[in-house]
């Protein structure tokens, strides 16, 4: 069997377009002229630190047979015109990439793209770099502009998933582009209580999180275990406007696929994804804005870690934190080096307790006596040469277990707890 492989990226922008959409269309396109894909067409997202990303950072890919160079031709055509005509080519850094790697004869994926998948999701690579790989395994591939798309598809090509979850797109037409979305709250609140936790993120507090905030032409996507869960859940919600179709893509959202397992934080690097487990060494800061500040340590080091406004009550978590307590924390290293928090495991409690002055022997509370001088009775007169004060134990709020930010401030690619508990995941 001759399989061709398609990866597609970078495609839109912040004022429009969707490289999911793309894809829905080529794929809409070649079923009209007989070619049917493999499977699911997949929807990688790669390092969240990606200085040039539009929004969540993904690449799109799919297979599809063909039976002889004339059917390659028609296909390779469908493909190239489609993001040529289609990708937002007048913003500045919309760069397309379109990558075709070709397995005839029943033969293997070259592993060097699979080891590129992974690169690209833990470090930040460059064009020459994909460029040189994509050639020396033997891809061909087609840059609009600069091409930095050529990373992603790429990367998406070599993705194989061992952990993995679904996504269901819904388009709107061309028209509806940019007006508000008229999607049924109750009846996404209906759905997700009928499908939660087999499709996860669809409500946040008291806001629909399954539909986006741009001028894309996604109505809405709901993220699920399995394609028949999403398939169900789509069936469940009501909306109010004319949809042009809608597609299921195969994803590593909600994986934890960018997170590495580090022994020590001096190992840790900027633009990269971390689980660390550490000491807290002081009480956490509050700054200007609502963010959330304090250090974490091991024996090799220090690093300081945040938790920022947009992650709403996951800060009250944070401020419960005392110096002594042991967490693995999971995040990224962003700007100022700063390990950006997305989840928390409180692994064990230090004792927390308040100082009091002494009680002296006639059952009054002493008085500080003045610097240095110890304590004083202020009933009978009683002195105390020592200077310390009594630790009070109190009792914790907080309790061991993880936490997580909330969904409106989840990275695409981090697992939610629930995922976790579900696969049995933890430490």
């Amino acid at each position: 069997m001759n399989i061709l492989y398609v990866g597609i990226d970078d495609t839109d922008s912040p004022k429009g377009m969707c490289t999911t959409y793309i894809t829905f269309v080529i794929i809409n396109k070649l079923k009209s002229f007989g070619f049917n894909i493999m499977g699911y067409p997949k929807l990688i997202r790669l390092n969240p630190f990606a200085r040039f990303k539009t929004r969540g950072n993904g690449a799109v890919s799919f297979k599809i047979p063909y039976d002889n160079n004339n059917d390659l031709y028609k296909i390779k055509k469908i493909i190239i015109d489609t993001v040529s005509s289609d990708s937002m080519m007048s913003y500045e850094n919309t760069n397309p990439g379109v990558v075709f790697y070709e397995i005839t004869n029943n033969k293997k994926m070259d592993l060097r793209l699979k080891k590129f998948t992974y690169k690209a999701i833990y470090e930040i690579l460059t064009i020459k770099e994909a460029k040189k790989l994509a050639q020396d395994v033997g891809c061909e591939f087609h840059q609009f502009k600069n091409g930095r798309g050529i990373i992603g598809s790429l990367a998406a090509i070599g993705s194989e998933l061992e952990d993995k979850t679904y996504e269901l797109l819904v388009y709107r037409v061309p028209k509806n582009y940019g007006t508000s979305r008229k999607v049924s709250y109750d009846s996404v609140v209906k759905m997700n209580k009928i499908t939660y936790p087999y499709t996860f993120d669809n409500l946040d507090e008291n806001y629909i999180a399954i539909t986006p905030h741009t001028p894309c032409p996604v109505l809405y996507g709901i993220r699920g275990e399995t394609p028949e869960i999403v398939e169900m859940a789509h069936k469940l919600v009501e909306f109010h406007e004319d949809i042009e179709g809608f597609c299921i893509y195969e994803t590593n959202q909600h994986t934890d696929m960018h997170i590495q397992k580090i022994n020590q934080i001096k190992d840790m690097v900027k633009d990269a994804c971390y689980k660390i487990k550490g000491t807290v060494d002081e009480t956490p800061r509050n700054i200007e804005g609502g963010h959330y500040f304090f250090n974490l340590k091991d024996n090799s080091g220090i690093i300081e870690c945040a938790a920022y406004e947009p992650t709403k009550n996951f800060r009250e978590t944070i401020k419960l934190l005392r110096k002594g307590d042991i967490v693995t924390i999971y995040g990224g290293i962003g700007a100022h080096n700063t390990l950006n928090i997305e989840k928390i495991q409180v692994c064990s409690l230090a004792e927390d307790y308040v100082l009091n002055n002494p009680i002296c022997g006639c059952g009054h509370r002493m008085k500080s006596a003045g610097k240095n001088k110890g304590f004083k009775c202020p009933s009978c007169g009683l002195k105390l040469r020592n200077n310390s004060k009594i630790k009070i134990p109190i009792e914790r709020r907080l309790k061991t277990g993880f936490y997580e930010v909330p969904p409106s401030a989840r990275r695409h690619l981090s697992k939610q707890i629930i995922r976790m508990r579900n696969n049995n995941v933890g430490d």
